[in-house]
């Protein structure tokens, strides 16, 4: 860290004191630059971050329940955002945290290839609820806001990719980059984003899942799909980036069973 920060000063230092025949930079390209140094220095905060989390996990992994298990509950799903047949024969609930490094793996993954074997082909509807870690991942909120935000003008499943491919650049300042890259309208998006108004949304979220005993990102209900697609009757939770074959084998379980 200590030559990063000598790095910082060299590269300021060579621009402010340019030689005699280079061009000196201009305002902008300097405030690039130092736009720059700030990213690299968050993405490595970034990454200690994930390296606790990481740590900590392995350190606990010894006294928790196993991470597929059975259970009987049953979970509303009106007004969330989905993938697939609203009525498919059984529902995938996840609940995700944008700065959640294994929810990144899962989406990278995993979650293509559910698409194409179970999403696309009307077998399976897929939920996604949000369940922000603050304590762990102080930006995870903001990112589910944009979320919400993208997904009033019509992009929230590109905004959901988007975020997950670029999960160390979840400031303000980048989310209105990934608005942009996305062609969203900005001032609605940014005024969508200052005002507050999916915090009601995200905290019903975050309590659904606490009550049907969520603690950690991902954590995933799977079960038949009742009531016109507004509920899920769960019969299996999976917690963890698990692979794609332990999805699929339960998931080939159940569609058995439901046939």
């Amino acid at each position: 860290m200590r030559w990063f920060r000598v790095g910082q000063w060299l590269i300021a230092f060579i621009l402010l004191v340019s030689p005699v025949g280079l061009t000196q930079p201009t305002h902008d390209e300097f405030n690039k630059l130092l736009q720059d140094i700030e990213s690299l220095k968050a993405g490595q905060k970034a990454i200690r971050n994930d390296l606790q989390e990481i740590k900590k996990l392995l350190a606990s992994r010894g006294s928790e329940r196993s991470p597929i298990r059975d259970i009987d509950t049953t979970l509303n799903v009106s007004e969330t955002f989905f993938k697939g047949d609203k009525q498919a024969p059984l529902t995938l609930v996840e609940f995700t945290d944008y700065q959640c490094p294994f929810c990144g793996r899962h989406v990278r993954e995993t979650l293509p290839k559910l698409e194409k074997d179970y999403i696309e082909t009307g077998k399976l509807k897929y939920v996604t609820r949000d369940f922000p870690l603050e304590a762990m991942h102080p930006l995870a909120r903001k990112g589910a806001e944009a979320f919400w935000c993208a997904h009033e003008q019509g992009k929230g499943e590109a905004m959901h990719s988007r975020l997950f491919t670029h999960q160390q650049q979840l400031q303000s300042e980048a989310l209105e980059r990934h608005a942009q890259a996305l062609g969203l309208d900005l001032p609605v998006f940014q005024t969508c984003l200052a005002s507050g108004k999916y915090t009601a949304k995200i905290n019903a979220s975050l309590q659904a899942g606490q009550t049907a005993g969520v603690t950690g990102t991902p954590a995933f209900f799977l079960g038949y799909t009742q009531a016109n697609g507004t509920e899920i009757k769960a019969v299996k939770f999976l917690s963890g980036a698990l692979p794609f074959a332990t999805f699929k084998d339960h998931i080939d379980k159940l569609l058995d069973v439901k046939q």
